[in-house]
């Protein structure tokens, strides 16, 4: 038995990048250890409740999709960039009181510098995909455009010399590309070539938060249809066609829709409700998942994650960055349909939905695949992996 210790979470400043682990975080919490949660200010309200205690820092990433550069190397680098610059506010928080293990987000990117410099280990929690073994051989055609762009070899140096300025010599593509330890908290099968993931990779699978399991601020209608959930997520919401094709297309069906809608429509802009659909700016995701037969989604890992733990079907229209390979890996799992998101009609959008919730090979894929994802692990497994990383007392 491990006596308390000191973990420091350097974490992103990102919705999508917190959830994945907050549970993670409050069953460390709960077994005695003392956690320090490296978050920009504009979130340290997603933090709070698990008992970890925020470390703020203000933020240079944007919250939302519509602010973020299109051009990869000009991305990463506000990322880098916030890196750089909260570095020094943490050596200056922690020097005196050091922690006994470090772990991070993806894009928490000081994590693993605070890992070498208290000389103790380093764990990446990864929200998303990892890369594999022959990653940059099958990914050349990107990577060689990467590297040649302006953005991209400006990106790479002054990760390089910001790794040498903290006593890592070692290449910034190969740190970033391939950590020393991984806890992966996706579910196996979303993962590409995961016949190919190297031993450093510990997947531990989704840590869905037992609060938000036992949620009652919804419940499933009583007149017996089947539940359709309608979600963009907190980042690409701004969908007032696919809301509007949902009105039209499941009106006085025997559906029951539950959209949320996010906070960049206004819901007077929906016009009339149809009896069947209820909207919410938000919902309790995973009790709306727990009742429903298929899922309107922008293919988010979280999403994704989330409805392949309670089986239920999805028709995927990503948006941006994973999402298309997200979508098509529901696909190549057999439990889903991937709708490009231009060209969306009312026809269409109603004959995937109807397709996936009414296709046995569909369920039987399903049942299958939900009982691998749960097999993976989960909570107090990826709580005992974490554990297991700390120094004997």
């Amino acid at each position: 038995m491990r006596t308390s210790a000191h973990i420091v979470m350097v974490g992103c400043t990102a919705p999508s990048h917190i959830y994945p682990s907050l549970a993670l975080i409050r069953e460390l919490v709960d077994r005695g250890h003392r956690v320090s949660y490296v978050v920009g200010e504009p979130l340290t309200h997603l933090v709070k409740p698990t008992g970890a205690e925020p470390v703020a820092h203000p933020s240079i990433l944007p919250l939302g999709d519509t602010a973020w550069p299109e051009d990869p190397g000009t991305a990463m680098r506000v990322f880098l960039d916030e890196g750089i610059e909260v570095l020094p506010r943490l050596t200056e928080r922690f020097d005196q009181d050091r922690p006994d293990l470090v772990l991070y987000d993806i894009g928490g990117l000081p994590g693993p510098l605070l890992g070498v410099r208290y000389g103790v280990p380093a764990v990446q929690l990864s929200p998303t995909m990892v890369a594999w073994n022959g990653y940059e051989d099958d990914m050349a055609e990107f990577l060689t455009a990467l590297y040649a762009s302006e953005s991209g070899r400006d990106y790479y140096a002054t990760f390089d010399r910001w790794l040498a300025d903290n006593g890592i010599h070692q290449d910034a593509k190969r740190f970033l590309t391939h950590p020393d330890r991984v806890l992966s908290l996706i579910p196996r099968g979303m993962q590409p070539n995961a016949d190919r993931v190297p031993d450093s990779v510990r997947f531990v699978g989704p840590c869905l938060d037992p609060l938000r399991l036992t949620d009652e601020a919804w419940t499933p209608p009583s007149n017996g249809r089947r539940v359709l959930l309608v979600s963009f997520g907190t980042a690409y919401n701004d969908q007032l066609p696919v809301y509007r094709a949902c009105l039209e297309g499941f009106a006085g069906s025997g559906w029951h829709v539950v959209l949320a809608i996010g906070d960049k429509v206004d819901p007077a802009d929906l016009g009339p409700l149809p009896a069947n659909v209820e909207v919410h700016r938000t919902v309790p995701q995973l009790a709306v998942l727990a009742s429903a037969a298929a899922f309107v989604t922008h293919a988010g890992m979280g999403g994704c994650t989330e409805a392949l733990w309670f089986g239920v079907p999805t028709v995927a229209i990503p948006q941006a960055v994973d999402q298309f390979a997200n979508a098509d890996r529901l696909v190549e799992l057999g439990v889903g349909r991937h709708l490009p998101a231009e060209g969306i009609t009312v026809e269409s959008l109603r004959a995937a939905v109807d397709e996936v919730a009414d296709d046995p090979q569909v369920r039987q894929r399903l049942a299958e695949v939900r009982a691998e994802v749960r097999a993976n692990g989960g909570l107090h497994h990826a709580a005992d992996a974490v554990e297991a990383y700390l120094p004997a007392r």
